[in-house]
């Protein structure tokens, strides 16, 4: 079908349901019937089984599955660190120090890991979200403002650096345009990357600053009064989950610190060597979602041989708590099922392609960085995936910027703002989705919290590519 204004209903229906129902499961569904029924010739009865096929389609993809397959494997590799004892007796070890002893020290902590584990954004959030979670709720401070701090320091982080798996996916678009050097276009990008880098300021400043506005400052609120969730939220991970250490069993007096750092430590150490396993000598030409899934194992198998050898625990244990684990973040693994089978309905109904088509057409050259921005800021918000929108708009905005003589590392800039941008204020992003998990709190919760800060950033953003357009 020729791509038009329905193609942009599905998301958009899904997004509006999910804001006013809180039922992401559902919401998706609904927008992926939409689309199959807006895509298809048949009517709305028969788009629910080619819906159905549809889902099912997302696990014959590879990468998808490899996508899914390490969200349960984190959970069982959370599991098992939070039986033996890693995040107690980290947390423990940060009271005896006393590095972690006031509320800004422990959003610092957050901050700060989420800009030093740049390697891939999932990875940054869970890391992020292990190590400060259970330090927040021990200083009452909001999960909301956790699931806040690391998702303004995952991806806006990653997409500023070349060499990980956001810079290698980029790094293959640009070879695949008419670009003389990628490299050095992505680099020179980085500058005008102007949302990545605001989020990340702006969280420093909200640290700094203790800024609460709007639906945040009620969560503070809350929290300060010994709520840790409001009534009717549904947090991301199973409660079971957490504060487990010394249940079914643990020993508190074998907690140690070692039990949570060192997996953690050897699953970011595996990310680029597995890149760098998987694209045959070349970070660049690796594979993100093999090199994740490949870490995550590893971090996984490391817990159980330290669990094994340090505290006796048995196989069977073991395995009893890593398959609660990954089954205590199923309805994360369904999310994300169900977001990418929402982005294949978008691809095949052309909403990228329409909303590109949009932006080149009759565009004046000034108005074009911010225009670019605006459109792939929308594109990530309605598809749920920066990713995705990299892949739409870079073979689109290059070829504009060579032809009308424009530096296309304004242009490249411009869209990667813009994909994270979307990316953050969307509800069926999966990153936001990984972030509401890794914070253990109400997904909903956290994108009405995130949005008013990811609004402020992106206007100024827009503000500053209306200035750099005035000088073309």
């Amino acid at each position: 079908m020729e791509p038009g204004w329905s193609s942009i209903l599905p998301p958009v229906l899904a997004i509006a349901l999910a804001i006013v129902s809180r039922q992401v499961i559902l919401s998706l569904l609904a927008g992926i019937w939409l689309g199959w029924w807006l895509a298809g010739e048949s009517g709305p009865v028969a788009a629910l089984g080619t819906g159905v096929e549809g889902i099912v389609a997302v696990l014959g993809n590879a990468g998808d599955a490899r996508v899914i397959g390490f969200t349960l494997v984190i959970g069982a590799m959370i599991a098992v660190i939070e039986r033996t004892g890693g995040v107690r007796g980290f947390v423990d070890w940060l009271t005896r120090r006393r590095w972690v002893t006031t509320e800004r020290r422990a959003e610092w902590l957050a901050w700060t890991t989420g800009i030093v584990v740049f390697i891939e954004s999932n990875l940054t959030l869970l890391v992020a979200g292990a190590v400060s979670r259970p330090v927040f709720d021990r200083m009452r401070i909001s999960r909301e403002r956790l699931a806040y701090l690391i998702d303004s320091t995952s991806a806006p982080v990653c997409i500023l650096i070349p060499l990980n798996a956001w810079g290698a996916f980029n790094l293959g678009l640009l070879g695949g345009t008419a670009v003389e050097d990628p490299l050095a276009t992505f680099v020179g990008a980085i500058p005008y990357n102007f949302y990545s880098i605001l989020a990340v300021a702006l969280a420093a400043l909200v640290i700094a600053r203790r800024w609460n506005f709007g639906p945040m400052a009620r969560a503070e609120a809350r929290t300060r009064n010994g709520q840790v969730l409001w009534p009717h939220a549904s947090p991301m991970v199973d409660p079971a989950l957490l504060g487990s250490a010394d249940a079914d069993g643990g020993d508190a007096s074998r907690a140690s610190p070692a039990f949570m750092i060192v997996p953690i430590l050897v699953l970011v150490a595996m990310v680029p060597v597995s890149l760098y396993i998987t694209g045959d000598g070349n970070l660049a030409d690796g594979s993100g979602s093999t090199a994740v899934l490949w870490a995550v194992l590893v971090g996984l198998v490391t817990a159980w041989v330290m669990a094994l050898t340090r505290q006796r625990r048995s196989i069977d244990e073991l395995m009893s708590v890593s398959l609660k684990g990954a089954g205590g973040l199923l309805p994360v693994a369904v999310i994300l099922l169900l977001a990418l089978a929402l982005g294949d309905v978008t691809d095949a109904l052309g909403t990228g392609a329409f909303l590109s088509r949009v932006v080149s057409d009759n565009v004046p050259v000034a108005l074009l960085p911010a225009l670019v921005f605006l459109v792939s800021g929308f594109t990530a918000f309605a598809i749920g995936s920066s990713w995705g929108t990299f892949a739409i708009m870079i073979p689109v905005a290059m070829p504009i910027a060579l032809t009308l003589g424009i530096d296309p590392a304004l242009l490249l800039g411009a869209v990667l703002s813009g994909a994270v941008f979307g990316d953050h204020a969307s509800p069926i992003s999966d990153t936001t989705v990984v972030a509401s998990m890794a914070a253990a709190t109400d997904h909903i919760d956290h994108v009405r919290t995130q949005l008013p800060y990811a609004l402020l950033a992106g206007a100024v953003a827009l503000v500053l590519y209306l200035g750099a357009g005035t000088l073309l």
